[in-house]
């Protein structure tokens, strides 16, 4: 029947004394169903995040030149009442009136104590250019956002001393500590001695209840395994302990995210900016990380030699790579507008450019260009591999260029490229 006052007034008057007629399931909302799976567990979800403290300020730590050419670490923060008065009161920091900010002598010791005297009021964040060695340093302030109750086990300190000693790169040393932080802390209420004693099948069992939450990628529960597995093996010497026997998810087989001809020349063409053009140009004609391209010196491009050397890339590695042309003319342009004194791309104040900053050059590049593409400057190097491979170049000469270990890691571009797939017809462009 059709859905009127006039149809419902006459059911009720038909089925009066026979039935009970009720209208509410014809005004029943809509259900909707959320976009993301929501994973149903068996019992407490583990490896979950350390509970972290509420925002405080930030204060930047960067080393600054001061009278006599002296070097002194300048602090930088956005304006807070608490942090410039412990800054007045501190027996340490001191005002420097030509570059208008507080400073400290150089050396772990005076940051440890500068640290203490912030705790509770902001949290310190050191630039790059300050190579901190100090490992009970760089432990506090790793684990400065945490909240640490009664329970909380820190990191190991040999643990750190460890990965120092066996010249692991700062990025694992820093990825090893905040996994294992979890792993402990997961388990806060047994306390450290019985952490170390644990058995295979408890270690087993936290990274089950990880592949089971869903929350996490696979390659993040396989460096929870390789951080927990050295903490065992290296650092307590348990060597009967193979984690081998641990269920290590399989990795899906992804592919990498990749930029047409004409998205790669929107996005370059997006900026009048002569340094943010080289650096995006960096990216994609020597298909280079983004680590690669703000530590390069004056002295890697090599123009001569129509090339570029990339200084300990990933894996600590040395490599050349192509220096294009077109790019050369801009890198002369940039040179002689910006006049670099060390590293070929310096920051607005001097020192070197930051990854964050060009990051977002890029993404502001991405969106004044009109790219829908979820890309990041990670993406302009699979263009560049693939792009390689579809003009036609050798597979072994792109691995070398992109400085793979391994030939497998470059044949996944094969299964991006469009190369010779404009031969094959459909068979229902035959129907």
């Amino acid at each position: 029947m059709s859905h009127s006052p006039q149809s419902i007034e006459m059911t009720f008057f038909h089925f009066q004394g026979l039935a009970q007629v009720n209208t509410r399931y014809l005004y029943q909302p809509k259900r909707l169903k959320p976009d993301k799976l929501m994973p149903v567990l068996t019992g407490g979800q583990q490896g979950g995040s350390l509970k972290k403290m509420p925002d405080m300020p930030v204060v930047k730590l960067q080393p600054i030149l001061v009278e006599e050419n002296k070097t002194m670490i300048g602090i930088t923060f956005r304006y807070s009442k608490k942090i410039y008065e412990a800054l007045q009161c501190s027996s340490l920091a001191f005002w420097q009136r030509e570059q208008k900010c507080f400073t400290i002598p150089e050396g772990g010791q005076n940051i440890q104590q500068l640290a203490r005297e912030l705790e509770g009021i902001g949290w310190l964040w050191l630039s790059q250019e300050l190579v901190v060695r100090d490992i009970l340093l760089l432990r506090r302030l790793w684990e400065q956002t945490y909240v640490k109750v009664a329970s909380y086990i820190t990191c190991p300190i040999d643990y750190l001393e460890k990965l120092f000693l066996l010249n692991y790169s700062m990025n694992t040393i820093r990825t090893y500590h905040s996994l294992l932080l979890r792993f402990l802390n997961s388990h806060n209420e047994k306390g450290l001695g019985q952490v170390n004693v644990f058995t295979e099948e408890e270690i087993n069992q936290y990274h089950r209840q990880m592949v089971q939450a869903g929350a996490y990628s696979c390659s993040f529960i396989n460096q929870s395994i390789n951080a927990v597995k050295f903490y065992y093996q290296r650092v307590l010497g348990r060597h009967e302990m193979q984690l081998n026997n641990v269920e290590r998810p399989e990795k899906p087989d992804r592919l990498p995210t990749v930029l047409s001809k004409e998205e790669v020349k929107k996005i370059l063409a997006a900026t009048d900016n002569l340094k943010h053009g080289c650096m995006l140009q960096l990216l994609y004609a020597g298909g280079l990380r983004i680590g690669e391209v703000i530590n390069l010196k004056l002295t890697d491009v090599q123009s001569d030699r129509n090339l570029l050397l990339i200084r300990g890339g990933k894996g600590k590695k040395d490599r050349t790579t192509l220096l294009s042309q077109k790019l050369l003319q801009n890198l002369r342009a940039y040179y002689k507008e910006y006049r670099p004194k060390v590293w070929l791309f310096e920051g607005q104040f001097g020192g070197q450019y930051t990854a964050d900053s060009l990051r977002n050059v890029f993404q502001a590049c991405r969106k004044k260009a009109g790219v829908k593409t979820n890309a990041t400057p990670h993406t302009l190097r699979h263009s560049f591999a693939t792009h390689l491979l579809e003009q036609g170049t050798d597979l072994r000469y792109i691995q070398t260029l992109l400085g793979h270990r391994s030939s497998k890691t470059t044949e996944v571009y094969t299964h991006v490229t469009s190369y010779a797939l404009d031969k094959i017809v459909s068979p229902l462009d035959n129907l």
